[in-house]
């Protein structure tokens, strides 16, 4: 039974607040929930027979669901809608939900309540669901009422989508789920966001007078939100800048194939600091880029460098370096703004002599390329294969448009260097750090962009986590092709180590908890979820083992066996 919206003057037929509930999800467009449920959410559960057009992602693990959310959020550009069991779930669901909240993916987290009659006995599964969520989401709240629904579940939905974006949360008693209600649910509304930055005529006039040579421009995750990537490599071609991604991306904003494109920046501040120590200012678009995630001494912006900086966020803006100048707004809408205003700027010596640094960068460009092909060739017949021929062969089978959902640490830097290609939004990275985030969220991609094959890349040790995730795959037959790359150890945390001197561990070679042993069999585990898998020794067998996977059209996994480094 389908309730259509009328004026709030006429009486509204009585339903369950579950009900009522869905008529709101559906007005906001929801196609899916995400879920996993429990007795507090057998309400919901059972409202969905009356609504067809919204689709239930059954998940057999609350980090699972989350994750799928946060990628079909981050693939389809909408807000992804979560529903979890009371307060274990929503605890099972926090990893993945802090992740979230640090990638700033628009989410709107539900979890069901005890009845609010029942609470005052401390009954089983009852707790503070909005003390537990609100450390990981923009803001949590209770609903008290059916009556609330309307108000808080619209607020949800445009709290989580304005700026800076992430997850909100909402408890679900169920005596408000199960009640009876003749609400009027209102109607979804239109909010424009995209508002031009203030200053721009300032930062052209600033940027053109930079040095040759000494401008870097930094591409923040943003441009991607902001479908900016065009715009971007317009602003770096008039300025022949050098364009370097962020330090620990959630995704490539910039086409990695043209000659402008640095790779992204190392992750320590002293790392960073040395690579912009060349430059005399930086304009970065988009919050913050120079994530660093070990510790070391001093800044990682140095202080002769001038910093401009441009984000739909005011609380991205100087937060954490001084900056000359920085400008709230839309980055796509403001640099089209910008863009004439750097070409009235520009003197015709100074482009001549930006189009030839441009020239410069494309013959560096060349010879880098020359000499990552010369590594594979050299390493091509390791008795174990090695992380680069592996991330060198499964690039050349995945293609220039099939989406890259990356969680295996063991070879994302050499993904990241063989990228070549316009696809500026091919790829995404845990941004968020917590593991398990990978494999679920190729899931919620896939459907995210009309259930198209997608690729997930994880490291042995990250598809432990979520690996509940190939059965969602299973049941709704997407064209996931999930690969995992097996050195049977934690392999970056032994590295790690090895780089600290006063470590015992780095003086013995020995390590507690680091080796994946007794070790794990992929095929069997994939198997038991209903995905077919197979698993790869040597390099020449790679390319068309993943080619033919994502042909099939089909959840599968393949397991690829490599060498520590």
């Amino acid at each position: 039974m389908t309730f259509k919206r009328v004026d709030s003057l006429t009486p509204q037929p009585q339903r369950r607040g579950a009900e009522a509930l869905l008529e709101i999800l559906a007005s906001e467009g929801v196609d899916y929930i995400f879920g996993n449920p429990g007795t507090t959410e057998l309400p919901l559960i059972d409202a969905l027979l009356r609504e067809p057009n919204i689709h239930y992602v059954f998940g057999l693990q609350e980090s699972s669901v989350v994750a799928m959310a946060d990628g079909y959020a981050q693939a389809s550009g909408k807000v992804g809608f979560v529903n979890l069991h009371t307060s274990g779930g929503l605890g099972h669901g926090m990893g993945c939900l802090l992740s979230a909240r640090v990638s700033q993916t628009p989410l709107v987290v539900t979890a069901g309540q005890q009845d609010q009659r029942h609470m005052v006995t401390d009954p089983l599964l009852f707790d503070d669901l909005v003390g537990i969520a609100t450390p990981a989401t923009k803001w949590a709240k209770e609903v008290t009422s059916a009556r609330q629904l309307p108000i808080m579940v619209r607020r949800a939905f445009h709290d989580a989508e304005a700026a800076p974006q992430g997850p909100v949360f909402l408890s679900l008693p169920m005596d408000v789920m199960e009640g009876m209600t003749d609400v009027d649910i209102g109607h979804k509304s239109h909010i424009y966001r995209r508002t031009t930055a203030e200053g721009l005529p300032e930062l052209a006039k600033d940027l053109v007078a930079v040095a040759p040579g000494k401008l870097a421009l930094i591409a923040g995750d943003e441009i991607r939100t902001s479908q900016a990537a065009e715009d971007v490599v317009r602003v770096a071609e008039l300025l022949g800048t050098p364009v370097f991604g962020s330090s620990w991306p959630f995704c490539m904003p910039f086409p990695t194939d043209h000659p402008l494109w640095q790779g992204n920046l190392p992750g320590t501040a002293a790392q960073i600091a040395q690579v912009l120590s060349d430059y005399d200012a930086v304009l970065a678009l988009g919050g913050n880029s120079l994530v660093t995630v070990l510790y070391s001494e001093g800044t990682a912006m140095p202080s002769n460098c001038k910093v401009y900086q441009l984000s739909d966020s005011v609380t991205n803006l100087g937060r954490i370096y001084s900056t000359h100048l920085s400008m709230v707004g839309d980055i796509k809408t403001s640099l089209t703004t910008l863009i004439p205003l750097i070409e009235q700027q520009l003197t015709a010596a100074q482009r001549t002599g930006n189009t030839a640094r441009i020239a410069t960068f494309r013959r560096h460009r060349a010879d880098q390329r020359i000499l990552l092909t010369q590594q594979v060739v050299e390493q091509w017949s390791l008795p174990v294969i090695s992380p680069l021929v592996a991330a060198h062969e499964v690039m050349k089978a995945i293609g220039p448009s099939v989406p890259i959902i990356d969680e295996a640490v063991a070879t994302s830097r050499y993904i990241k260097a063989l990228m070549n290609r316009n696809a500026a939004a091919q790829y995404a990275f845990i941004r968020g750090g917590a593991l398990g985030w990978g494999m679920p969220a190729a899931v919620g991609t896939s459907l995210g962009i009309g259930r198209e094959p997608v690729v997930s890349l994880a490291g042995d040790g990250a598809a432990l986590y979520s690996p509940q995730c190939l059965w969602t795959a299973a049941r709704e037959q997407l064209p996931v092709t999930f690969i995992v790359m097996n050195n049977r150890e934690y392999n970056v945390l032994k590295n790690f180590m090895r780089q600290q001197k006063g470590y015992v561990s780095a003086q013995s070679n020995e390590f507690i908890a680091m080796d994946i042993e007794p070790a794990i069999d992929y095929q069997a585990l994939a198997t038991a979820m209903g995905v077919p898998a197979r698993r790869i020794d040597k390099a020449s067998d790679i390319a068309e083992a993943v080619a033919t996977a994502i042909r099939s059209g089909k959840p599968n996994l393949i397991e690829i066996a490599i060498r520590p480094e």
